[in-house]
Order: C-alpha cells, then sequence, then structure tokens
C-alpha cells in the first residue's frame, strides 16, 4: 500500500508531500475526560505487537516521515497537519476509512482515500453514511456512542436516531435544549437523564485541529523510494530523532 501511495501515485497526480502517523501512546487528554475511554479494547494480538518497531523502520526506510507525539492520538495528529495544509492552499487526502476523520472532509480541499476498498470519500460519500454534512459528524457520533473507543453516548440512541436528532436539531446542545419536544417518552428520559454523557462523548470524540506540528509542513515533501540499501541507509540515518 505505501509502495503504491509513494511511487506509483508520484507518477500522476500524486502527492508532493507524504506522512505516515501513529499513535506513541494510549494515554491523552481524552484519558483525562474520562478514565474510562478505550478502557474495554483489547489487547493487539501477539503476532502483530513486533511488528510495530518494524512498521516505523520500514516508512523511514522509505524516506517518509513517520510522526508521532505524546499525548496526542493519530486522528489528532492528523487533523492538525490537515487543517494547517489547508491553510497553506494546499489539497489533502487523508488515507483512511476511519468514520472519526470524516469530520474533516471538505469537498475541493480534502478527501479521504479508503485503499481497501480502491474509493474516495468526499462529502456526499460522508452524508450517504452519516446522514448529515462533514461538519456534523462529530455531533451525531456524540450521541450515538462508540463501543470500541468507549465513548457513552446515549443509551438507546443508535445510528438511525442520532441522525434524525442532529439533521432536526443541528448539534447535541440543540438537541438537549429541546428535550421537551422529543415525542418519545423512553428517548426523552434517557436524554435527560444522560446530558452530561452527551456532552462529554462530544468532547471526546472532537478532533484537536491547532496542536503544534511536530514536523514542519515542507519536510514531508516526498523524495522518492530509495533503490539501494547504500541510499537507504543513508536516508534512515539521516531520519532518526537525536
Amino acid at each position: 500500500m505505501l509502495w503504491k501511495l509513494a511511487d506509483g501515485l508520484k507518477q500522476a497526480e500524486g502527492p508532493t508531500h507524504m506522512a505516515v502517523i501513529l499513535d506513541a501512546s494510549e494515554h491523552t487528554h481524552r484519558n483525562e475526560m474520562y478514565d474510562q475511554y478505550k478502557a474495554h479494547r483489547p489487547p493487539p494480538p501477539e503476532d502483530l505487537v513486533p511488528q510495530f518497531p518494524l512498521i516505523r523502520v520500514a516508512t523511514r526506510a522509505f524516506s517518509i516521515p513517520c510522526i508521532e507525539k505524546a499525548g496526542l492520538e493519530a486522528d489528532d495528529i492528523i487533523a492538525c497537519y490537515v487543517m494547517a495544509a489547508k491553510n497553506a492552499g494546499w489539497k489533502v487526502t487523508i488515507v483512511s476509512s476511519d468514520k472519526d476523520l470524516m469530520q474533516l472532509v471538505e469537498d475541493g480541499h480534502v478527501d479521504m482515500l479508503d485503499t481497501m476498498n480502491d474509493r474516495r470519500i468526499d462529502e456526499a460519500a460522508v452524508n450517504e453514511k452519516f446522514g448529515v454534512g462533514p461538519e456534523k459528524v462529530g455531533e451525531v457520533l456524540a450521541l450515538m456512542g462508540d463501543s470500541v473507543d468507549n465513548v457513552p453516548g446515549v443509551p438507546g440512541v443508535g445510528p438511525k436516531t442520532a441522525t434524525q436528532l442532529i439533521q432536526q436539531y443541528g448539534s447535541v446542545e440543540a438537541v438537549l435544549a429541546s428535550v421537551e419536544e422529543i415525542a418519545k417518552p423512553k428517548l426523552k428520559q434517557n436524554l435527560i437523564e444522560h446530558a452530561d454523557n452527551a456532552r462529554l462523548s462530544r468532547e471526546l470524540v472532537r478532533l484537536v485541529c491547532d496542536a503544534p506540528l511536530p514536523e514542519p509542513l515542507e519536510d514531508l515533501i516526498l523524495k522518492g523510494i530509495p533503490r539501494n540499501r547504500s541510499e537507504n541507509s543513508s536516508r534512515i540515518r539521516a531520519s532518526r530523532p537525536s
């Protein structure tokens, strides 16, 4: 996948800059907000764990920056780079199908590439999935919650109900402010009783977009894939942190 992105796409309308973004640690500001965040996520498979350092080595062997920062999830770092690149007038493609990152999609500026299904994700695709535009995806995610990341959401509110509520009211806060208008008794009760969790969930799914960049945008320039061992070794040494 990385070879295709770095080498194949560069021959056409491919990227001029690229980075691989990884999680540096499990503990972030979200754990400070909610100590049960990702608490139920099982450990990675044993045979996958030894591959983590190899991924970093392999990425740098491609002369591609491998970026991670303690205290921020990979999604947050990606969001920061997306905003910085967009503000600089660049067109950005996020190589992922992660639903949280769909909050960043903006036609003409930011799209996503799902390499597993070989498809582009634009605003229309986001709307098809969530029933709302990218700017409202975080509102839907907050109400429905996320069992994988242990984001609580509101009990009894699934994707369909969350979408309907945000389509009608526009935001989590607007839903909570209009709770007396909710016709379904159980839904109304859950929204009242779990309002704090709804607000917490909205912050848990909110991407950090304004943290300092670990490396400057210009340092992400694609240098081409090294073709021999000596060239490869020199580039690996050059990319090692001091």
